[in-house]
């Protein structure tokens, strides 16, 4: 299969859990590109001011049952999603860097070329300290 690219309208939800406190949610309407090819899908949009990391690029690559989230540019992150498995990676901020621990407990996706729906729930450990349990909900639509 060649390399597909596709407009697509992205939208981001994003939740994050603490002890005892309702969660902090965001939610982001975004356009982007998906790509598929014979290894997998490809989300990627930019970051604007409202997320705070302006001159970044996202990208989630699908492939099979693991997903990885790529952040280039401003800010360079790379976190692997795997249900019921731990992955740790290095998260670089203008501080510095941090070590960060990806355990993820639920990753679903039916993305097609015409869309479709991506939830992947984790929780994050930063310099092995859990700080909180998060969930993203990416829903795609083919962009006109």
């Amino acid at each position: 299969m060649e390399e597909k690219k596709l407009p697509v309208m992205l939208s981001i939800r994003g939740e994050q859990y603490f002890d005892d406190v309702d969660p902090d949610a965001t939610e982001l309407m975004t356009e982007g590109t998906m790509t598929m090819n014979d290894r997998g899908i490809r989300l990627s949009y930019e970051e604007s001011e409202l997320t705070g990391m302006e001159g970044t690029t996202t990208t989630f690559i699908v492939e099979g049952k693991r997903v990885t989230l790529l952040r280039t540019g401003a800010v360079n992150s790379q976190m692997i999603f795997e249900e019921g498995e731990q992955h740790t990676s290095l998260y670089e901020t203008p501080f510095g860097e941090l070590t960060v621990d990806i355990q993820t407990s639920k990753l679903l996706h039916n993305l097609t070329e015409r869309g479709g729906l991506m939830e992947i729930k984790y929780s994050i450990a930063v310099e092995h300290t859990v700080t909180g349990r998060n969930c993203f909900k990416i829903r795609v639509r083919p962009r006109k």
